[in-house]
Formats: structure tokens, C-alpha cells, sequence
């Protein structure tokens, strides 16, 4: 008899879901998603997944860039400084099982090439268990 298959979440959007709620919760509701949104806002965040492979039968290990925008240099540090500390209490929430948080990439400058606004980015591998697709 073979095992059932796992079906794993779209990583982007759990990370999304989760940093949208928590940056709000931290006096910054601010758009976060997985697309640059139209009409773009002054300060926004999207995740991106970039990569990352199963790493066991139902564990995926997603490789994510997070990039925040803000109106200045500094508004756009201290939103990805915000996101990084949030990102890294994401194991235990229970929007989906999540865990292990490690950040693979830490935070660079990287004007947006399109508008030359200020945006920095980093990148985190992350831990999100699959379920069962037993009936």
C-alpha cells in the first residue's frame, strides 16, 4: 500500500497572509502580496518565491525573497527590519504549520529599477508542512 500524497501551500501567499496581519498588528497595515500592486502605493511588501525543494516526505523548504518599498530610504529600511523580526516569529502560527525560519539573504538597498524608489529586500528559507491528501 503507498502513502497518500501531500499537497504543500502556496508558500508566497501563507508568508503574505501571515506578514499583512502582523505588520498591521505592529501599527503598519500596509499592502503585502505577491504582486506589485496597481496603482502602487508608497509603501507596500512582496513575497516572492525564488526557489527551495522538498525537503522530506511532507515537509517543503521554500526559498522567499521579501522586498519592501517605502516613500524614503529609511521608511523602506525600517518596514523590512519590521518584516524580518515578523518573519522570523512565524513558526507556531496557525494559519499553516510553519517553522524553522532561516534568513539566507540579509537586508541590501535595491532601488526599484522601474521607479528608482526605495526598496530593500532580503530572503528567507522557511519550513511549511504539507497535508495529506487522504480521503
Amino acid at each position: 500500500m503507498s502513502a497518500a500524497p501531500i499537497a504543500f501551500p502556496d508558500a508566497a501567499a501563507v508568508v503574505a497572509d501571515y506578514l499583512r496581519a502582523a505588520l498591521a498588528e505592529h501599527g503598519q497595515p500596509v499592502h503585502v502580496g505577491t504582486r506589485v500592486p496597481s496603482p502602487r502605493p508608497t509603501s507596500f511588501v512582496r513575497i516572492e518565491r525564488i526557489g527551495g525543494a522538498q525537503s522530506d516526505v511532507v515537509t517543503d523548504r521554500p526559498r522567499l525573497d521579501v522586498h519592501c518599498w517605502g516613500a524614503t530610504e529609511e521608511a523602506a529600511h525600517d518596514l523590512m527590519q519590521l518584516a524580518r523580526a515578523l518573519l522570523g516569529a512565524i513558526p507556531g502560527w496557525r494559519g499553516a504549520t510553519a517553522y524553522n525560519v532561516d534568513e539566507v539573504g540579509g537586508p541590501n538597498l535595491l532601488p526599484d529599477p522601474a521607479s528608482s524608489s526605495p526598496r530593500y529586500a532580503l530572503a528567507v528559507e522557511i519550513s511549511l508542512r504539507g497535508k495529506s491528501l487522504a480521503i
